[in-house]
């Protein structure tokens, strides 16, 4: 009786697995996709539209030149930025929001091996819900999973390119003369790192999104084995 009711547990496990599966990209067609190789498609393809994210935005103009991605003031100085303006601060300014950007660009290229440690934490479960999911689903994950880790771990290389352009002196510069009319009650904070790192990891992810798009829509932008096998199939 025992070896029956054994029996008949593993058959029930084994058929569960196999629908599992059957649900996976590839079963349709008859290609076999096996978790582990839907695991690492999914980190592929991160991996790959990670790295084309950093080298669309680690150059010149990238931010400051784009209507998308273009980094201005902080919300709260750009309240005031009249102000500052009409109190001769004009060149400081447009210094400060230049040099910003810069450092932004700057610091992207710092961004690659930090979030890389990060795809290599992904489960393989992890892995299958995302391939089931939304073709979105990947950068999704990382957002939701990743950001704190993400923005914490990214926070000084931006402080230091931030530094490197002189973004902070300029900035600084900017808002120590406002906070020193007589006439500021509020005063704005100097501490610009926060603010940038926001911005340039959503930038980041941006980027991330629309290479993930390309990977499960364009067969070209497959360039693994694993993510042709994955990716190749109907959804």
């Amino acid at each position: 009786m025992k070896k029956i009711i054994l029996s008949l547990t593993l058959a029930v496990f084994l058929l569960s697995s196999c629908e599992v599966l059957s649900q996976l990209p590839g079963a349709s067609m008859g290609t076999q996709v096996t978790e582990g190789e839907a695991g690492q498609g999914i980190k592929d393809a991160l991996g790959q539209g990670l790295g084309r994210a950093v080298v669309n935005l680690n150059q010149t103009n990238a931010f400051f030149g784009s209507d998308f991605y273009k980094i201005l003031l902080p919300p709260e100085v750009q309240k005031v930025e009249r102000t500052l303006r009409n109190i001769g601060l004009g060149s400081t300014v447009d210094k400060a929001i230049l040099q910003i950007n810069r450092g932004a660009e700057d610091a992207v290229g710092y961004a690659k091996p930090i979030f890389i440690d990060a795809i290599k934490q992904m489960s393989i479960s992890d892995a299958i819900n995302i391939i089931r999911g939304p073709k979105d689903g990947a950068t999704n994950y990382f957002r939701e999973k990743t950001s704190a880790a993400l923005i914490a771990a990214f926070s000084p290389s931006v402080k230091a390119s931030l530094d490197k352009v002189e973004a902070t002196k300029y900035y600084g510069d900017l808002v120590n003369g406002y906070n020193r009319l007589p006439t500021t009650r509020n005063k704005i904070n100097p501490d610009l790192t926060a603010y940038v790192v926001g911005k340039t990891v959503d930038a980041l992810f941006d980027q991330i999104a629309k290479e993930e798009l390309e990977i499960r829509e364009n067969p070209l932008k497959r360039t693994t084995e694993i993510m042709k096998k994955v990716f190749g199939a109907k959804w």
